[in-house]
């Protein structure tokens, strides 16, 4: 067995924004094992966090190039990275990132094809199948306040206790709409609802549909007319067969907003395309979130997205990435254990039966593991 003897820790920031950097907290971690850690140069600036804080955590801790970091044994990144620095890895080595094998079969390709073996956090699942990183209650935080804060531009009687209860339709009863649901009756942010409550406006109505409902299309296209604020939560297996259709959002009132939670691309390359499970709208990153409908970004999309129906869309890639020092440490702290288990077992000794609990989910979460469950 290939036991991991570095790690590397490179940086990704490909919009202003943009912070993927791990706390000190899981470089003090590594300092019980016998591995050496680089981390790409001014690592932790983004958090406002000083070389130093890293140093002092992990003695055994240098700073590099990207290229020493994705050099190393395993590497380890939040964001997968592109293709141009994939190329950097080593035949053999590991690589740990938030890789979506289920609706992004090229990175599954990519290891195979590579001889790296790919590891997807959020395939890191236990033996019920409940996911161990993630941090699904900040994307629906994020999102949900983001989407009431533009419907509150938008709608000037959103503080008006003359109104009826402020009506939000989440497509999907998953784990993520479980949290939007939540969120959602609480103005995704409990300030909000207090100054709404002292006000004497009336609160907010939540319908929470499943995949089955959200077929419906007499069901859906009914609905849509009452909604306020229309939440995508959907997990879908075929991501080239949208939820809502573009169309369908002409029968949303004018001051609607829409919250992309699902967060999957588009995608022209592959036969057929992928595309967002709510027609149309632009898929958003850290630095834009926010799209009204006359944003150039909705014409931008391509000849092959319609797009003439719109509405003030939110959507973001990474929701939790809007409150990066937050998120950077949930992810670390849930890291750990995958971490133990890669470097104690290495990555060809891990497997889907036996061995602790932890040992068994990150064997799951492998490419390999997932090319075999669809084979």
């Amino acid at each position: 067995m290939n036991r991991i003897k570095t790690i590397g820790f490179p940086r990704q920031q490909h919009e202003a924004r943009e912070v993927r950097d791990f706390t000190p907290e899981l470089f003090a971690f590594l300092q019980g094992f016998d591995v050496q850690v680089v981390a790409e140069e001014t690592y932790g600036s983004g958090l406002g966090l000083a070389a130093d804080a890293y140093r002092a955590a992990n003695q055994r801790l240098t700073f590099g190039t990207a290229a020493q970091c994705f050099a190393a044994d395993l590497v380890v990144v939040l964001r997968c990275p592109p293709v141009s620095q994939l190329a950097l890895l080593r035949k053999g080595s590991a690589l740990l990132s938030m890789l979506h094998f289920p609706t992004r079969p090229e990175r599954v390709a990519f290891c195979e094809e590579a001889g790296v073996n790919g590891f997807a956090m959020d395939q890191v699942v236990d033996d019920l199948g409940r996911r161990l990183i993630e941090n699904l209650d900040a994307v629906a935080r994020n999102g949900v306040a983001v989407g009431m804060g533009a419907l509150a531009r938008n709608w000037s009687d959103f503080a008006a206790p003359s109104r009826g209860p402020l009506r939000v339709l989440v497509l999907g009863a998953g784990a993520v709409g479980a949290h939007a649901l939540r969120w959602a009756v609480q103005y995704g942010d409990p300030e909000v609802r207090r100054l709404q409550t002292s006000r004497g406006v009336a609160g907010v109505e939540v319908i929470a549909v499943d995949v089955e409902l959200t077929t419906d299309v007499d069901y859906v296209t009914k609905t849509l007319p009452t909604v306020d604020l229309l939440v995508d939560a959907t997990q879908r297996r075929d991501t080239s067969v949208p939820v809502i259709r573009n169309a369908w959002l002409e029968l949303m009132p004018k001051h609607a907003v829409i919250v992309d939670l699902a967060a999957d691309p588009y995608d022209a390359s592959t036969t057929p395309p992928r595309t967002k499970g709510v027609e149309g709208i632009p898929h958003g990153n850290l630095d834009q979130h926010v799209f009204e409908p006359a944003d150039p970004a909705w014409d931008k999309l391509g000849p092959g997205v319609p797009t003439a129906a719109r509405r003030t869309a939110c959507s973001c890639y990474s929701w939790p990435g809007i409150r990066p020092l937050e998120s950077s440490r949930s992810y670390g702290n849930q890291l750990q254990p995958v971490l133990r288990a890669l470097i104690e077992q290495s990555p060809e000794g891990l497997s889907v039966t036996g061995g602790r609990m932890a040992e068994r989910a990150v064997a799951r979460s492998s490419h390999r593991a997932f090319r075999k469950g669809r084979a």
